[in-house]
């Protein structure tokens, strides 16, 4: 089974990388995607820890969103979708990380893309998650 670990961020670079590795799927018999979405860290100073946890929450669940919405076009693109990850981090470092402990062959991802939550894979992530991942990494413009 080839798997293919892609992050999304929800920007039309997603949806590109969506689609050519739906078109990769269209060689292989036997092939699966895991999505990832990693959140970067926030800085929430001196605010009341009940509020910090509302935030949190409310960025999870648009996270859980994201993931679920990016699931849904995978699977219309006819990906077969095995796991979503939602984690919070840096995004290279959790990127190449989630590759190597879901036993990815190959990380695809968009760039320059800017999204609902954020900057999260411009140019500089790109190029820190080919130098950290330790499989192949597509590059999606």
């Amino acid at each position: 089974m080839y798997r293919i670990l892609i992050a999304v961020d929800g920007s039309p670079h997603t949806d590109r990388t969506i689609d050519a590795v739906a078109e990769l799927a269209r060689t292989q018999a036997q092939f699966e995607v895991d999505l990832v979405h990693v959140m970067a860290p926030m800085l929430l100073g001196d605010m009341a820890p009940t509020l910090v946890q509302q935030v949190n929450d409310n960025l999870r669940a648009e996270q859980a969103v994201l993931l679920e919405t990016m699931a849904a076009l995978a699977r219309s693109r006819g990906l077969t979708v095995r796991q979503a990850h939602a984690t919070v981090g840096d995004p290279a470092v959790e990127i190449a990380n989630i590759a190597r402990d879901s036993g990815a062959d190959q990380i695809a991802m968009g760039t320059h893309g800017r999204g609902a939550l954020g900057s999260l894979f411009m140019g500089s992530v790109a190029q820190a998650v080919v130098h950290h991942a330790d499989v192949p990494v597509l590059l999606v413009k």
